[in-house]
């Protein structure tokens, strides 16, 4: 290498600043609450040849690591094709479907070249998570779709801006297939803006080192990457690591789907072998290629967050047995739940298979559920229709170390629920509730993290409640003696009679009217480690704070309390007792 160290660290935070700059820029530019408030977007540098990711922001979504460096890679495929029409500067390509290396509908990625002296030297590529793309249900998570075409518009890519100027005919077209298509034009805009200001960032770093010098700082910086990766690798113990995760149901038929795992040590690569998985399901639960292997690389980010962002990190990850499964949906299989949910249930079972090679690296299973809840209806006193979406966050694992953390962010991304105060000013609904979901977490020697509790009235008009969820049959594992945390709950009133729903957290098309109400208690995440070897002090301090009660603090953790202190001698004999 004939950079020196400091010129190769300039030049990957310079590359990393360039993609948090469009972070912001999307976020802050963005008129949609799910972008410009919840964070549910990323923005990313990718190859000019094969789509390799380079860089990508700080703040963007984990699950797009993978799934724009593969949607890169295809359209990079295609245009050599002849499929697609060859890019000029200035020309953005638009494109959500999910079999070309997507996620679902709603996630709709940009694409711009950068050129450098006349030639294309790479791509600029972001995702934003718009709220409707049309489809069956405002929202477009349809619990109960059989196929795409049910959950949305499906966009092969098409060049949306030419040399700089929006195609108002696609634009039309697009429109004219969603809902509120009058709000679209901030987040298209936004969206846009944030890959200019991309491309005038990349000009500055490559005007002040030079383009041979960033041609091989990013060819070093990707290198180095795997080879970070297998040095890590080479620590796991040698043999065959296997677990099993659950999704609850597919939202049509009611049982559950398998994700199978064994992960193998090959000297320095890992092999994720997924045989034995559910077939394709009939309902919205699949996933496609794209996002299965971009969510075996996210749950390694967990385990090894040391390794930096780049195409070189995955190399070493080879995952196989996918084919003939839910996890690898081809056309016309409905994946409305792939990105939020079934991605989640990937990265439990990479957690679960290798928490014991890496006790000290990987927690209990967390929340793994984005809360996906979509209302959609008329507001009489605005004359407008509106499309509301919610996520929300859940408990994460208990660690070695730690307790879960309470109410994080989903497994797949950093996307935050929108404020209270932002989603009752945009939309006429009111919050009756929004608190910890006490006691949620499992109990263990690092118990997990809190779900979220919260209630949602509407005020006015009509609309329709649809969500897509899971964790509502099987709570997220616990580990090494740990309990399984609480499961996902989901109670709809309708004129004052709950209703639960058949597939516990999926449903659709629920008819609201002013004063209902929908209430969601989010999972807390799994406990680490056996209860019964907590602190009791920790224990006593949970019980203090309203987490649990007496009873529970002595049925869960084996701790006997008077009133506020921790009895010793009658707790020692009975944790003895109950070992």
């Amino acid at each position: 290498m004939s950079l020196d160290p400091i010129t190769l660290s300039v030049i990957q935070a310079g590359l990393q600043q360039v993609c948090d700059e469009m972070d912001l820029s999307f976020s802050r530019a963005a008129f949609s609450p799910v972008i410009a408030e919840a964070n549910d977007r990323s923005d990313g540098i990718y190859d000019a040849h094969d789509g390799a990711l380079i860089a990508q922001g700080a703040g963007g979504l984990p699950v797009f690591v993978g799934t724009m460096q593969y949607s890169t890679r295809t359209l990079i495929a295609m245009i050599a094709g002849g499929r697609v029409a060859a890019p000029k500067p200035g020309d953005i390509y638009i494109v959500n479907d999910p079999y070309l290396g997507g996620t679902h509908l709603m996630d709709v990625r940009f694409a711009r070249p950068y050129y450098r002296a006349g030639k294309l030297y790479c791509w600029l590529s972001n995702t934003g998570h718009w709220p409707d793309t049309g489809g069956a249900v405002p929202g477009g998570f349809s619990a109960s779709a059989t196929s795409v075409e049910q959950e949305g518009l499906r966009l092969p890519p098409v060049r949306l801006f030419k040399e700089g100027v929006l195609d108002t005919e696609i634009y039309a077209i697009i429109c004219s297939n969603i809902r509120v298509a009058d709000q679209r034009i901030g987040d298209v805009k936004a969206q846009a803006a944030a890959l200019e200001l991309g491309a005038a960032g990349l000009d500055r770093l490559m005007d002040r080192y030079g383009d041979d010098t960033v041609t091989e700082a990013i060819a070093e910086l990707r290198q180095r990457a795997a080879t970070q990766m297998r040095a890590f690798i080479a620590g796991i113990p040698e043999g065959t690591h296997k677990s099993v995760a659950w999704v609850d149901s597919d939202g049509v038929i009611n049982e559950p789907l398998e994700i199978r795992l064994a992960v193998t040590r090959q000297v320095d690569d890992l092999l994720f072998d997924f045989t034995g998985s559910s077939l394709p399901c009939k309902g919205p639960m699949n996933s496609v290629r794209a996002t299965t292997l971009s969510s075996v690389y996210l749950a390694m980010r967990h385990i090894f967050p040391e390794v930096p962002i780049s195409a070189g990190a995955f190399e070493p990850l080879q995952v196989t047995g996918i084919e003939g499964t839910f996890l690898d949906a081809l056309y016309p299989r409905p994946v409305s739940g792939c990105a939020a949910e079934v991605s989640q249930r990937i990265a439990e079972a990479v957690f679960a298979a290798l928490v014991n090679a890496l006790p000290d690296r990987v927690t209990a299973a967390p929340a793994g559920t984005s809360g996906n809840f979509a209302l959609g209806g008329h507001d009489p006193a605005r004359g407008r229709d509106f499309v509301m979406y919610q996520l929300s966050g859940g408990g994460y694992g208990g660690n070695a170390d730690t307790d879960g953390l309470s109410n994080g962010c989903s497994t797949i991304g950093i996307s935050k629920a929108p404020p209270v105060e932002i989603m009752e000013q945009a939309f006429p609904v009111l919050y009756r509730r929004y608190a910890l979901r006490e006691g949620s977490g499992g109990a263990g020697a690092q118990r997990g993290g809190f779900g979220l509790d919260y209630e949602i009235e509407l005020r006015r008009g009509a609309a329709q409640a649809s969500f897509v969820m899971d964790h509502g049959r099987f709570g997220p594992q616990g580990a090494l003696g740990g309990a399984d945390g609480a499961c996902n709950e989901v109670t709809v009133w309708q004129a004052g009679k709950p209703y639960t729903p058949e597939h516990l957290s999926k449903e659709q098309d629920i008819p609201l009217r002013p004063g209902d109400r929908v209430r969601v208690k989010t999972p807390g995440g799994g406990g680490y480690g056996d209860p019964f070897m907590r602190d009791p002090q920790k224990v006593a301090n949970d019980v203090a704070l309203g987490r649990y009660s007496c009873d529970e603090a002595r049925e869960l953790f084996g701790v006997i309390l008077k009133g506020a202190e921790v009895d010793i001698a009658a707790t020692a004999a009975h944790r003895e007792a109950g070992t």
